[in-house]
């Protein structure tokens, strides 16, 4: 299997791997946002306690964006460390990774379980919880910490089914756990009576197994790299520049939930509930977006990372190339469509005439550079599949720490209608940072890679 693997990844069709990479990838991450969703559907459809219990487990998504964080500070800091170890032949460095990346989890979900569950209640509070919402709240966010172990499994360990190639057994983790909890949801919320705490348990029943399932693959016959009980001993020169690497994905990730609060207290002070319920809206738009350009940087990753350690660099040229190009064309596409019919978008999540029309014409500001993002992840992901941890960090920190939460602030300063110069913050920050990160690339791409054919 490792030499068949091997050939495939270092002299296959660049184009037909990446299809076969990418496409599944996409496929999950859209299986997810719809399974994220349908979720807040059934909650919100609870009779009699539906609007306050929504709300409420709206309070625990700051502490949900930090426990999937730090899985992917492991997942995606191992997983193309763990691919350019594959493409120098050093099979056993990568199955360290691998095993040294499941004890980091273990001990992340330990820690993170234990600070949650006793901090949770003041957490929600301090996030706007109120004597209505707080218990719906605190009923699921201490079911949902208590499965947090699953949580950080399945997002940590699937990049590392990835990398290897299997992007079909990468998707299907995804899709068993959506269907599990999609079927459960309904069971526990409304046939057992047990509300919010239902909806959390049928999650860490659905977490469960597709933890299990990642598992069960990583141990068996079909994998290349093997999870095996020897390597799982940290090793800090194994461990330490995953987490190096991983940084960069955690900080974008943990960073949404101050960026959620930005963009609310603004939005809140100058348009009231109407900006802020248009926010809701655009941020849902907005994924339908970025999660599938997060699946075709997926496909590209383990190509790239796995023929730069094999000093092939011909192959990396290509397999990015062909990633910025997708990402581009899927990034203009969305672009062209928010422009030209954002009331479509607006008119999924509500039917309020009020509603659509202000957030078609906030749309329209907000998504404004979308275009531009196509480039910025791309090459950011790139960086990160050929190592370069230093560079990821900070363009991780550019687009939103450095550009995007400062601006909401300031430019309504200097410009008349403040809600518009929140909205604007976005595409301006867009742009930007693409031109920066897009530019740094193509400074760096060569040097990164002839260094890497010396090594």
């Amino acid at each position: 299997m490792e030499n068949k693997q091997s050939q495939i990844m270092g002299s296959g069709s660049i184009p037909k791997l990446y299809l076969g990479l990418a496409l599944p990838a996409v496929v999950a991450q859209i299986i997810n946002l719809l399974y994220n969703v349908v979720d807040r559907i059934y909650i919100g459809h609870i009779p009699g306690i539906g609007a306050a219990a929504l709300t409420g487990v709206g309070l625990f998504v700051p502490i949900l964006m930090l426990i999937n964080a730090f899985a992917m500070l492991a997942g995606a800091g191992g997983a193309p460390l763990a691919a350019i170890a594959m493409g120098k032949g050093d099979r056993d460095r990568a199955e360290k990774i691998v095993a040294n990346c499941f004890s980091l989890l273990l001990l992340f979900a330990l820690g993170l379980t234990v600070v949650f569950y006793i901090f949770c209640p003041a957490l929600l509070r301090f996030f706007g919880g109120s004597d209505v919402t707080l218990p719906y709240a605190v009923d699921y966010a201490r079911i949902y910490i208590l499965g947090s172990v699953f949580v950080l499994a399945v997002l940590g360990m699937n990049p590392f089914i990835t990398t290897q190639g299997f992007a079909k057994i990468s998707m299907l983790t995804t899709v068993i756990g959506a269907v599990i909890n999609i079927v459960l949801d309904p069971i526990f919320i409304f046939a057992l009576d047990m509300g919010v705490k239902g909806a959390a348990l049928a999650t860490v029943l659905s977490q469960a197994v597709g933890a299990l399932w990642i598992l069960r693959f990583l141990t068996g016959k079909k994998t290349v790299l093997r999870l095996k009980r020897e390597n799982m001993r940290l090793i800090p020169a194994i461990f330490k520049p995953c987490l190096g690497l991983g940084i960069s994905t955690f900080v974008m990730m943990s960073t949404e939930s101050l960026l959620s609060i930005s963009f609310t207290s603004s939005l809140s002070r100058f348009g009231g509930d109407v900006a802020v319920g248009a926010m809701t809206i655009i941020t849902s738009v907005c994924q339908l977006a970025t999660m599938p350009l997060q699946g075709f940087c997926q496909g590209g990753q383990p190509i790239m990372g796995y023929n730069f350690g094999a000093g092939k660099p011909e192959r990396v040229k290509k397999a990015f190339f062909i990633q910025l190009g997708v990402c581009l064309g899927y990034a203009t596409l969305f672009w062209g469509l928010s422009m030209l019919f954002p009331s479509v978008f607006a008119g999924i999540f509500t039917g309020d005439a009020e509603l659509v029309n202000y957030a078609s014409w906030a749309l329209r500001i907000y998504m404004a550079g979308i275009f531009a993002f196509g480039a910025q992840i791309a090459c950011q992901q790139s960086f990160m599949a050929l190592g370069q941890a230093k560079i990821s960090l900070f363009l991780a920190c550019l687009r939103k720490l450095i550009l995007l939460i400062p601006l909401i602030f300031l430019l309504p300063l200097f410009i008349e209608n403040k809600v518009f110069a929140v909205f604007l913050a976005e595409p301006i920050s867009d742009m930007i940072a693409a031109t920066v990160t897009t530019i740094a690339f193509f400074v760096s791409f060569n040097k990164i890679l002839n260094h890497g054919a010396r090594r």
